[in-house]
């Protein structure tokens, strides 16, 4: 005896949304918008319900032989208090103003607005020094600037920064800085998160290429043969090209390691990946987008 299936119900579905009209490219309308907006929030709640089922990342991590001995180290973090976390964390989508936050480490103990323009004009410039100064990283003197505390470089915070990303853009857990007590296979993880079921590893370079040696390569594909994470990705912190540089080393590097070495294609612009699996990409566009071209071509595989 066949039984008839009910229509799910959902008091939340907003009422009256008109269809959308085939072969129409005009700006939506109010309701259009409005639908956009709930479906987005439904993926949101989904993802989240459907994160409630899943494993743990403790767990993940767990089958896989490890435990997390250390995490999320703070010397060298500059970042402002709870309150003010999310607009820093707006702050650091842009890449001049991460580029400014380097230059400004560099000149910790004294800077002026003129050391600082570097990477955008000086008005951009003041404006990002009158912020770090409003949300309590810096403090201004009579010649000039000064951090208020000392950091060794960008990398923990840009580690951070990818990591609050993963959560607040993916809904994944995620954690930075990681160490592991693992015999063969050293040093830190820099990111690792939990999507759904499937355990992302990020490595994070704020280097620019021309500082990337062929041991690095070699250590992140050794940690992700030791990690077996369903996806990693190998992020550099600029807009130069990755294939002059980057992806030969990859190639060379995978010759070595296999007899019919894995093709290292281009997905697109300057983003690569490797059997579906391992991502080579940059900051070009912007690390979201490049993250979410990376999440559509994982899941879409």
């Amino acid at each position: 005896m066949s039984r008839t299936r009910r229509p799910l119900k959902s008091s939340a579905i907003p009422p009256n949304i008109p269809p959308p009209a085939k072969g129409n490219n005009r700006v939506p309308d109010e309701a259009s918008l409005d639908e956009l907006i709930f479906l987005r929030k439904e993926v949101r709640r989904l993802r989240k319900a459907l994160s409630r089922c899943a494993p743990t990342l403790e767990m993940l991590l767990r089958r896989r032989g490890f435990t997390v001995y250390k995490k999320e180290p703070a010397e060298d973090l500059l970042i402002p208090g709870k309150k003010l976390l999310a607009d820093y964390y707006r702050q650091l989508h842009k890449y001049s103003f991460r580029l400014f936050l380097r230059d400004v480490i560099k000149h910790q103990e004294h800077f002026t607005l003129q050391q600082a323009t570097r990477y955008a004009t000086p008005r951009v410039t003041a404006k990002y020094l009158r912020f770090i100064t409003m949300i309590g990283l810096a403090r201004e003197g009579k010649e000039g600037y000064r951090l208020v505390r000392r950091v060794r470089s960008f990398g923990e915070t840009l580690e951070w920064y990818i990591a609050e990303l993963c959560r607040r853009e993916f809904g994944a857990e995620a954690v930075w800085g990681v160490k592991f007590k693992r015999p063969k296979v050293g040093g830190d993880y820099d990111v690792i998160a939990r999507l759904d079921s499937s355990l992302l590893y990020i490595e994070v370079k704020s280097s620019p290429p021309k500082q990337i040696y062929a041991r690095e390569i070699a250590a992140f594909l050794e940690r992700v043969n030791d990690l077996m994470p369903e996806m990693a990705v190998f992020l550099m912190d600029t807009e130069l090209r990755m294939k002059d540089k980057i992806v030969p080393m990859f190639e060379e590097e995978l010759a070595k390691r296999y007899t019919e070495r894995p093709e290292v294609s281009r997905m697109e612009k300057e983003l690569f990946q490797i059997n579906g699996r391992i991502y080579i990409i940059n900051a070009k566009d912007s690390i979201i987008r490049n993250m979410e071209a990376v999440m559509s071509r994982y899941f879409r595989r």
